[in-house]
C-alpha cells in the first residue's frame, strides 16, 4: 500500500498512465480472445461476457499493485490450462490453490526454473516448452482470418510479426490495429471500420508520435 493515488493525476504522469492504460488494455483483450478461441468460447468473432472478464482483470491489477506484486491478470499460458480441459472458474481455483502448496516446495522449484546467468541477461530454458506448446495452439487461430482480403491479411500478419519483434502483445496490436484502419480508408471501404476503432487508432497514432 506504498502508492500516492493523488500523485497519478499529476500533469507530468498523464502520458505514463495513458501508456500503461493501453499497454493493459491489449494485452488483456489479446489473451482473452486468444485463450477464448482456443477453449471454444467465441461466438461470432466475440467473447461472451467479455465486460465481466476485464472487470476481473481490472480488479487483479489494482490490487496487485496495491499489494506489490507482479501484474495479475491474465496471461496467454492459460492456453494450456484449457487445452488440458480446463473450462471454468473452478479450474483456476484448484490452480490458485496448488500454487499455495507449491510455495512450500519453492527451493526445489527454484534448482530447476530458477535460471542461470549469461552475462547480463538471466535465461529460463526450463520455460521454453511449455511455450512453444502454446504457442503452437494459439496458432489454430489463424485459418479464421480471410487471407484473400489484404486489408484483412497484411494487419493480421503485422500483430502476429511484430509481438515477437516487439516482445509485447500490446506493440502487435498497435500495429495491426493501425494498419487495419488506413488500408480500410485508403481502399475506400471506411464503413467497414466502427467509429470507437478510428478514436482508439487516433490515440495509438498519438501515442508514437508524442511519447516516443
Amino acid at each position: 500500500m506504498q502508492l500516492s493515488v493523488t500523485g497519478a493525476f499529476e500533469p507530468r504522469m498523464v502520458p505514463v498512465v495513458f501508456v500503461f492504460f493501453f499497454l493493459a488494455l491489449f494485452d488483456s483483450i489479446g489473451t482473452l480472445v486468444g485463450v477464448g478461441s482456443q477453449a471454444g468460447l467465441m461466438k461470432d468473432g466475440t467473447l461472451p461476457r467479455a465486460r465481466q472478464a476485464l472487470l476481473a482483470d481490472a480488479i487483479g491489477t489494482v490490487a496487485g499493485a496495491a499489494l506489490g506484486t507482479s501484474t495479475v491478470t491474465a496471461y496467454i499460458e492459460s492456453g494450456a490450462g484449457v487445452a488440458a480441459g480446463g473450462r471454468t472458474g473452478l479450474s483456476s481455483v484448484v490452480t490458485a490453490g496448488l500454487f499455495l502448496l507449491a510455495l512450500f516446495l519453492h527451493p526445489l522449484v527454484r534448482t530447476i526454473g530458477g535460471g542461470y546467468v549469461a552475462g547480463n541477461v538471466t535465461l529460463y530454458p526450463v520455460i521454453a516448452a511449455p511455450l512453444i506448446l502454446v504457442g503452437t495452439m494459439m496458432m489454430g487461430g489463424l485459418r479464421y482470418i480471410e487471407w484473400d482480403d489484404p486489408t484483412e491479411a497484411i494487419p493480421a500478419f503485422l500483430t502476429i510479426l511484430m509481438m515477437p519483434l516487439a516482445v509485447s502483445i500490446t506493440e502487435g496490436v498497435a500495429f495491426g490495429l493501425l494498419s487495419f484502419v488506413v488500408l480500410k480508408l485508403a481502399t475506400g471501404r471506411a464503413r467497414e471500420v466502427h467509429p470507437l476503432i478510428l478514436v482508439i487508432a487516433g490515440l495509438l497514432l498519438g501515442r508514437y508520435v508524442f511519447l516516443r
